[in-house]
């Protein structure tokens, strides 16, 4: 697995939903998406900063999207 690239919350929400992703609920700074296959992930929203790497690669896994699936989503 490759570096994912520096992305905003704000971004990975936007590239998550071109993949077939969908808002379902926002609480606070936190917005769950989920897939119409189940997959559910949450994606912190803070400012427009971007997402620490640990977190990004975790969030990345519980979608079961690569970081190159996710370049090609930007």
């Amino acid at each position: 697995m490759s570096r994912p690239p520096a992305i905003s919350g704000k971004n990975l929400v936007r590239a998550l939903e071109r993949d077939g992703f969908s808002v379902r609920r926002q609480t606070g700074s936190h917005v769950l998406l989920e897939h119409g296959d189940g997959r559910m992930v949450v994606v912190p929203v803070h400012a427009n900063k971007d997402l620490p790497t640990g977190t990004l690669r975790g969030i990345l896994r519980d979608a079961e999207i690569s970081s190159e699936h996710l370049r090609d989503l930007l």
